[in-house]
């Protein structure tokens, strides 16, 4: 009797030990990264591309950051530890692997900034509940719970919300849509195509027509020819040309190419797109003079901006990186990582990655000058619609229109 009891003990007791055991090891893996005085973090950008297209600057703006944070002390006390980014050379699959190695071999706790418009490590991020913040510009941001695009889903699915900021501040700076017409150029790339749609979409709910819209322009490098292109641009209008050119393609030298191509071609109208707010393109004299006059829309309060908000990007960049050229890429991986600080800070010091979801996707809210505004989780699903217009006058960026907020429509 004794002896059966002491085995029915014995069983009990390695039946517990098994729980506590399977416990830890799912609090282990949940706490990854998470020491008593660091947060271990690293992202994954296109930093190299066959087209020159380059979100390298995303980890400076990041770093910058983090080290005004780890000088304040720190975030409940724990400093983070950032180990720069990968380079995913715009492949998908070289996304998948670095996002595999920085959680498995790296053990990070989150992935930032995440800036690759062929980012491939989203499902395997989905599926190992880590956390990962960037600029969501394709569909693998979207409908995640995981995922935490700075200015929300950028690819939102027909029905969900859909942004209108781009097109009403056109609207505005121009005095007015009625009676003008807007073309859409994209490249054949699944992120840039989805582009092509919500931002049609943009225009129209501002009062603009739509004269057409192009996605067989080749992603891979710039056409040899782009005379092709130009011709249906041209003559999009009834036979005549478009007010508006937007341009919804990934990489400077595109947009160069095409942009002097229209010029030549004797195009008069307003060019627009979301990348060409970039001073250090402007060193070249080819791609200044191409973009002269072109209208970049940048989903934060510019750089040159009075906002104190960025007067302290300012500063934290200088102090991080002395003498460093203010870009687009930059500002989104400075904003991606402000938006993780605070969210580490309402978790608070108990931090695992499944407290920090739940803050996150539990009716989250943090308004900033910086970005505008982003709600989760809303914005899984739909952009948070806030943005601003940046002129390219005599080789200098001027404010054209500042940050602000509209509402969405639903995707048709």
């Amino acid at each position: 009797m004794v002896r059966g009891m002491s085995v029915a003990a014995l069983v009990v007791t390695l039946a517990a030990a098994g729980c506590a055991a399977q416990r830890q090891g799912t609090t282990g893996q949940d706490t990854a990264g998470v020491t008593a005085t660091t947060i271990k973090v690293g992202g994954v950008l296109t930093k190299t591309s066959a087209s020159g297209y380059s979100t390298k600057d995303a980890e400076i703006g990041a770093r910058a950051r983090f080290e005004r944070a780890n000088a304040a002390g720190g975030v409940h006390g724990r400093k983070i530890e950032f180990l720069g980014a990968e380079d995913d050379g715009q492949d998908a699959a070289k996304g998948d692997a670095a996002a595999k190695k920085l959680v498995q071999k790296d053990g990070v706790f989150a992935l930032l900034p995440v800036h690759a418009p062929n980012f491939g490590g989203a499902a395997f991020l989905e599926q190992q509940g880590v956390p990962w913040f960037g600029w969501a510009t394709g569909p693998q941001w979207c409908g995640t719970k995981t995922g935490f695009g700075y200015n929300g889903c950028l690819a939102p699915k027909q029905g969900a919300g859909s942004q209108t900021w781009w097109g009403r501040q056109m609207a505005d700076l121009l005095g007015g849509a009625e009676g003008k017409s807007v073309y859409v150029q994209t490249s054949d790339s699944s992120g840039s195509k989805y582009g092509g749609t919500t931002i049609s979409q943009s225009f129209t709910a501002a009062g603009f027509t739509l004269a057409g819209v192009n996605s067989g322009l080749p992603a891979a490098a710039p056409p040899p020819d782009w005379l092709p292109y130009v011709s249906k641009i041209m003559t999009s209008d009834g036979g005549q040309p478009p007010d508006v050119v937007v341009s919804v393609i990934a990489g400077t030298k595109f947009n160069v190419g095409l942009y002097a191509a229209l010029k030549r071609a004797g195009y008069r109208g307003v060019l627009t797109d979301a990348t060409s707010y970039d001073a250090a393109i402007l060193k070249d004299r080819a791609s200044a003079q191409a973009l002269e006059g072109v209208v970049a829309a940048p989903m934060f309060e510019p750089f040159e901006s009075t906002a104190p908000e960025i007067a302290q990007l300012r500063q934290d960049v200088e102090r991080a990186a002395p003498g460093t050229a203010l870009t687009q890429h930059l500002a989104i991986g400075y904003w991606a990582a402000d938006i993780f600080l605070d969210l580490l800070n309402r978790t608070g010091k108990d931090l695992t990655r499944e407290r920090f979801l739940q803050t996150a996707n539990g009716s989250y809210v943090y308004e900033n000058a910086g970005f505008g505004r982003i709600e989760y989780p809303k914005d899984h699903t739909e952009p948070n619609g806030c943005g601003a217009l940046v002129k390219l006058v005599d080789g200098a960026f001027q404010v054209a229109k500042s940050m602000k907020c509209f509402d969405n429509v639903p995707l048709k």
